[in-house]
């Protein structure tokens, strides 16, 4: 993939995973989390699935499961504990640990599919997480939200190597649309479950569950993972130290809320560590199990 069309692709993403954050927020004076994302993540995914009806379909039971499985990782479980963890800590600092998830990523894979990386990016990782925090201030206690939102990075980066290991035999809109269908039924059953649902129908409420569900979702989640089937997932999924910091502007923008001096030295930090992790090593430092996963980008 060309290296400009790539950049534009991962500040859309990225942009549209920050936003969501204080859309989302103004999304809950009208309903409660779970049953939010629910409506969010269904609309979404139906919408999707009927657009996608002459494509590809899941061939097998074994497909249809992964789709399941990515979705109950992907939009159910990550978006159920960031909000979730938010009832003991902030927005800010729910963003901020669920961003980790880029180290996981390289962890993981290191662990369970012998992907080897080098020193430098095992660095840029570091410094763009540290990045995240100084953007943030460094406010952050361990709350039971603490926890919660490191379980949504885990889920996250499972998520990540999950469909970059699946994807080859899906059509990727495909996969996006049934994984979040699958997660809005998921989350829709938690708010039966723990929540008191309602919605408020006003032109507010439903303009967001549209900008939720349209470029939040089915934009977000196509670009998403159409970046993590061409490329590598480690390299790919380092962007989202952005994410945070993109949340950040847009809640400034839409919420008011007020932006510190640090937020641009996390910023800054933040690029060195996205610039060091998407440096090109030899290939001398790459395993042969690694080669082994991502046949498919090896061949383009």
């Amino acid at each position: 993939m060309h290296k400009l069309k790539y950049a534009c692709l991962v500040i859309v993403t990225t942009f549209l995973m920050g936003i969501a954050f204080p859309v989302g927020k103004i999304g809950l004076s009208y309903a409660p989390p779970f049953l939010l994302m629910g409506i969010r993540f269904v609309l979404a995914g139906g919408l999707l699935a009927l657009l996608c009806v002459k494509k590809q379909q899941p061939q097998s039971a074994k497909q249809w499961l992964q789709a399941i499985v990515i979705g109950l990782f992907q939009s159910a479980g990550v978006m159920g504990c960031v909000f979730f963890s938010m009832r003991w800590i902030t927005s800010s600092e729910s963003s901020i640990l669920t961003s980790s998830s880029p180290l996981l990523v390289i962890v993981m894979g290191t662990l369970v599919s012998g992907a080897a990386y080098r020193i430098h990016q095992w660095l840029g990782v570091i410094i763009g997480l540290v990045g995240v925090a100084v953007a943030f201030g460094f406010h952050l206690g361990l709350q039971p939200g603490t926890f919660i939102s490191l379980g949504g990075a885990v889920l996250f980066a499972s998520a990540t190597l999950l469909i970059k290991r699946w994807s080859p035999s899906f059509d990727m809109n495909v996969l996006a649309a049934y994984q979040m269908l699958a997660g809005g039924i998921a989350l829709l059953i938690m708010s039966v479950i723990t929540e008191h649902p309602f919605f408020t129908v006003t032109l507010t409420s439903v303009s967001v569950v549209l900008w939720l569900a349209i470029m939040c979702s089915i934009v977000q989640f196509t670009l998403w993972f159409y970046l993590l089937h061409r490329g590598d997932p480690a390299k790919t999924s380092s962007f989202l130290f952005l994410v945070p910091l993109f949340g950040v502007l847009t809640s400034w923008l839409l919420l008011g809320e007020r932006i510190e001096w640090y937020v641009g030295a996390g910023g800054f930090l933040i690029g060195i560590g996205i610039f060091l992790v998407n440096q090109k090593g030899d290939r001398a430092g790459t395993t042969t199990d690694e080669m082994a996963l991502y046949p498919k980008m090896l061949k383009e």
